[in-house]
Protein backbone atom coordinates (compact mmCIF):
# COMPACT_ATOMS: atom_id res chain seq x y z
CA UNK A 1 0.00 0.00 0.00
CA UNK A 2 1.32 3.44 -0.93
CA UNK A 3 1.15 6.27 1.60
CA UNK A 4 1.43 10.06 1.29
CA UNK A 5 5.14 9.96 2.04
CA UNK A 6 5.70 7.69 -0.93
CA UNK A 7 3.93 10.12 -3.24
CA UNK A 8 6.03 12.97 -1.89
CA UNK A 9 9.23 11.00 -2.53
CA UNK A 10 8.12 10.24 -6.09
CA UNK A 11 7.38 13.93 -6.65
CA UNK A 12 10.84 14.85 -5.33
CA UNK A 13 12.48 12.53 -7.86
CA UNK A 14 10.26 13.86 -10.64
CA UNK A 15 11.06 17.47 -9.76
CA UNK A 16 14.81 16.76 -9.73
CA UNK A 17 14.66 15.12 -13.15
CA UNK A 18 12.50 18.00 -14.41
CA UNK A 19 15.02 20.63 -13.27
CA UNK A 20 17.86 18.73 -14.97
CA UNK A 21 15.92 18.46 -18.24
CA UNK A 22 15.73 14.66 -18.12
CA UNK A 23 12.02 14.33 -18.86
CA UNK A 24 10.53 13.95 -22.27
CA UNK A 25 7.30 13.30 -24.13
CA UNK A 26 4.10 12.95 -22.10
CA UNK A 27 6.04 12.84 -18.84
CA UNK A 28 7.49 16.28 -19.56
CA UNK A 29 4.08 17.64 -20.58
CA UNK A 30 2.52 16.39 -17.33
CA UNK A 31 5.35 17.88 -15.26
CA UNK A 32 5.00 21.24 -17.01
CA UNK A 33 1.26 21.27 -16.29
CA UNK A 34 1.90 20.45 -12.63
CA UNK A 35 4.43 23.27 -12.47
CA UNK A 36 1.65 25.66 -13.47
CA UNK A 37 -1.15 24.21 -11.32
CA UNK A 38 0.37 22.41 -8.29
CA UNK A 39 1.92 24.73 -5.63
CA UNK A 40 3.53 21.82 -3.74
CA UNK A 41 5.21 20.51 -6.87
CA UNK A 42 6.25 24.04 -7.84
CA UNK A 43 7.94 24.42 -4.44
CA UNK A 44 9.82 21.12 -4.91
CA UNK A 45 10.93 22.22 -8.37
CA UNK A 46 12.20 25.56 -7.05
CA UNK A 47 14.04 23.87 -4.17
CA UNK A 48 15.86 21.48 -6.50
CA UNK A 49 16.77 24.31 -8.88
CA UNK A 50 18.29 26.24 -5.97
CA UNK A 51 20.15 23.16 -4.68
CA UNK A 52 21.69 22.36 -8.06
CA UNK A 53 22.80 25.95 -8.57
CA UNK A 54 24.40 25.91 -5.10
CA UNK A 55 26.64 22.99 -6.17
CA UNK A 56 28.68 25.43 -8.27
CA UNK A 57 28.54 28.57 -6.10
CA UNK A 58 31.74 27.78 -4.19
CA UNK A 59 33.70 26.89 -7.32
CA UNK A 60 36.20 29.54 -8.35
CA UNK A 61 37.02 29.37 -12.06
CA UNK A 62 40.73 28.84 -12.69
CA UNK A 63 42.34 29.12 -16.10
CA UNK A 64 45.12 26.52 -16.35
CA UNK A 65 48.41 27.35 -18.06
CA UNK A 66 48.26 26.76 -21.81
CA UNK A 67 50.82 23.95 -21.58
CA UNK A 68 48.60 22.04 -19.14
CA UNK A 69 45.48 22.46 -21.24
CA UNK A 70 47.31 21.48 -24.42
CA UNK A 71 48.73 18.37 -22.75
CA UNK A 72 45.26 17.31 -21.58
CA UNK A 73 43.79 17.98 -25.02
CA UNK A 74 46.44 15.83 -26.70
CA UNK A 75 46.04 13.05 -24.13
CA UNK A 76 42.27 12.90 -24.49
CA UNK A 77 41.67 13.75 -28.12
CA UNK A 78 44.96 13.90 -30.00
CA UNK A 79 46.53 17.10 -31.24
CA UNK A 80 44.91 17.11 -34.68
CA UNK A 81 41.44 16.36 -33.38
CA UNK A 82 41.74 19.08 -30.76
CA UNK A 83 42.68 21.56 -33.48
CA UNK A 84 39.69 20.54 -35.57
CA UNK A 85 37.30 21.01 -32.64
CA UNK A 86 38.71 24.47 -31.94
CA UNK A 87 38.43 25.50 -35.60
CA UNK A 88 34.79 24.42 -35.64
CA UNK A 89 34.14 26.35 -32.43
CA UNK A 90 33.20 23.17 -30.56
CA UNK A 91 35.60 23.37 -27.63
CA UNK A 92 33.43 25.68 -25.44
CA UNK A 93 30.46 23.39 -26.13
CA UNK A 94 32.46 20.36 -25.03
CA UNK A 95 33.39 22.15 -21.81
CA UNK A 96 29.71 22.74 -21.11
CA UNK A 97 29.00 19.08 -21.88
CA UNK A 98 31.63 18.02 -19.36
CA UNK A 99 29.92 20.15 -16.68
CA UNK A 100 26.56 18.61 -17.51
CA UNK A 101 28.06 15.11 -17.31
CA UNK A 102 29.47 15.93 -13.89
CA UNK A 103 26.05 17.06 -12.68
CA UNK A 104 24.54 13.84 -14.04
CA UNK A 105 27.03 11.76 -12.08
CA UNK A 106 26.36 13.68 -8.86
CA UNK A 107 22.63 13.17 -9.19
CA UNK A 108 23.00 9.50 -10.09
CA UNK A 109 25.19 8.91 -7.03
CA UNK A 110 22.49 10.55 -4.90
CA UNK A 111 20.11 7.88 -6.23
CA UNK A 112 17.77 10.45 -7.71
CA UNK A 113 17.98 8.94 -11.19
CA UNK A 114 17.30 5.29 -11.62
CA UNK A 115 18.05 4.17 -15.19
CA UNK A 116 16.30 0.89 -15.92
CA UNK A 117 18.04 -2.27 -17.10
CA UNK A 118 16.84 -1.54 -20.63
CA UNK A 119 18.81 1.74 -20.84
CA UNK A 120 21.32 1.78 -23.72
CA UNK A 121 24.94 1.62 -22.50
CA UNK A 122 26.29 4.48 -24.66
CA UNK A 123 25.10 8.02 -25.12
CA UNK A 124 25.90 11.72 -25.31
CA UNK A 125 24.35 14.97 -24.18
CA UNK A 126 24.59 17.80 -26.67
CA UNK A 127 23.74 21.10 -25.03
CA UNK A 128 24.11 24.80 -25.63
CA UNK A 129 26.14 26.62 -23.00
CA UNK A 130 22.99 28.25 -21.61
CA UNK A 131 21.07 24.94 -22.00
CA UNK A 132 18.49 26.61 -24.23
CA UNK A 133 18.99 23.52 -26.38
CA UNK A 134 19.49 20.07 -24.85
CA UNK A 135 19.56 16.90 -26.93
CA UNK A 136 20.32 13.44 -25.57
CA UNK A 137 21.39 10.60 -27.82
CA UNK A 138 21.67 6.95 -26.80
CA UNK A 139 22.41 3.69 -28.57
CA UNK A 140 23.18 0.05 -27.96
CA UNK A 141 26.55 -1.03 -29.42
CA UNK A 142 24.90 -4.29 -30.46
CA UNK A 143 22.45 -2.30 -32.58
CA UNK A 144 24.37 0.85 -33.62
CA UNK A 145 22.35 1.35 -36.77
CA UNK A 146 19.79 3.45 -34.91
CA UNK A 147 20.20 6.30 -32.40
CA UNK A 148 17.49 7.14 -29.89
CA UNK A 149 17.13 10.94 -29.68
CA UNK A 150 15.43 12.92 -26.92
CA UNK A 151 15.20 16.72 -27.02
CA UNK A 152 14.05 17.98 -23.59
CA UNK A 153 14.49 21.64 -24.49
CA UNK A 154 15.01 23.87 -27.49
CA UNK A 155 13.93 23.69 -31.12
CA UNK A 156 15.02 24.81 -34.54
CA UNK A 157 14.40 28.43 -35.45
CA UNK A 158 11.50 29.04 -37.87
CA UNK A 159 12.51 27.90 -41.36
CA UNK A 160 15.69 26.26 -40.02
CA UNK A 161 16.72 22.74 -39.04
CA UNK A 162 18.89 21.10 -36.38
CA UNK A 163 21.46 18.83 -38.00
CA UNK A 164 23.37 16.11 -36.16
CA UNK A 165 27.07 15.55 -36.92
CA UNK A 166 29.55 12.83 -36.04
CA UNK A 167 33.22 13.72 -35.54
CA UNK A 168 35.59 10.74 -35.37
CA UNK A 169 39.26 11.32 -34.62
CA UNK A 170 40.69 14.08 -36.78
CA UNK A 171 38.21 13.51 -39.62
CA UNK A 172 35.86 16.23 -40.79
CA UNK A 173 32.29 16.18 -39.41
CA UNK A 174 29.92 13.76 -41.14
CA UNK A 175 26.20 14.44 -41.18
CA UNK A 176 23.86 11.95 -39.54
CA UNK A 177 20.88 13.89 -40.82
CA UNK A 178 18.37 16.44 -39.60
CA UNK A 179 16.90 15.82 -36.16
CA UNK A 180 13.23 14.80 -35.99
CA UNK A 181 10.77 17.62 -35.35
CA UNK A 182 9.25 15.60 -32.51
CA UNK A 183 11.01 15.75 -29.15
CA UNK A 184 11.58 11.99 -29.25
CA UNK A 185 12.68 10.07 -32.31
CA UNK A 186 15.32 7.99 -33.99
CA UNK A 187 18.17 8.75 -36.37
CA UNK A 188 19.65 6.11 -38.68
CA UNK A 189 23.44 5.69 -38.77
CA UNK A 190 25.13 4.64 -42.03
CA UNK A 191 26.86 1.28 -41.81
CA UNK A 192 30.37 2.68 -42.35
CA UNK A 193 29.96 5.08 -39.40
CA UNK A 194 28.57 2.60 -36.89
CA UNK A 195 31.99 1.31 -35.66
CA UNK A 196 33.05 4.91 -34.92
CA UNK A 197 30.15 5.87 -32.68
CA UNK A 198 31.45 4.79 -29.28
CA UNK A 199 34.51 7.06 -29.47
CA UNK A 200 33.02 9.95 -31.41
CA UNK A 201 31.94 13.48 -30.63
CA UNK A 202 28.40 14.40 -31.64
CA UNK A 203 27.48 17.98 -32.51
CA UNK A 204 24.43 19.92 -33.63
CA UNK A 205 24.43 22.88 -35.99
CA UNK A 206 21.79 25.34 -37.16
CA UNK A 207 21.14 24.71 -40.85
CA UNK A 208 18.69 25.62 -43.62
CA UNK A 209 15.49 23.58 -43.79
CA UNK A 210 16.40 20.14 -45.09
CA UNK A 211 19.97 20.31 -43.80
CA UNK A 212 23.34 21.64 -44.89
CA UNK A 213 23.63 22.06 -48.67
CA UNK A 214 27.40 21.56 -48.62
CA UNK A 215 27.94 18.36 -46.62
CA UNK A 216 29.64 20.39 -43.86
CA UNK A 217 28.25 22.62 -41.09
CA UNK A 218 27.28 25.99 -42.55
CA UNK A 219 25.45 27.55 -39.59
CA UNK A 220 26.31 28.10 -35.96
CA UNK A 221 27.42 25.06 -33.96
CA UNK A 222 24.87 25.02 -31.14
CA UNK A 223 26.38 22.30 -28.97
CA UNK A 224 28.60 19.24 -28.85
CA UNK A 225 29.22 16.30 -26.56
CA UNK A 226 31.47 13.24 -26.45
CA UNK A 227 29.93 9.78 -26.55
CA UNK A 228 30.48 8.04 -23.22
CA UNK A 229 29.45 4.82 -21.50
CA UNK A 230 26.37 5.50 -19.37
Amino acid sequence: MTGPGDHHEDDAVLAAEHVLGLLGGEELDRAERRLETDPDYRALHAAWAEDFVSLTQDMTPVTPPARVRNAIDRRLFGARREGLLRRLGLWPALSAAALAAGTYLVVTNLDLLRPGPEAPPFGAEIAAEDRSLVVRVAFDPDAPEMLRVLRPSGAAAPGRALELWLIAGDAAPVSLGVLPEDREGRVAVPEDLQPLLSQAVLAISDEPAGGSPTGAPTGAVLGAGPVTRL
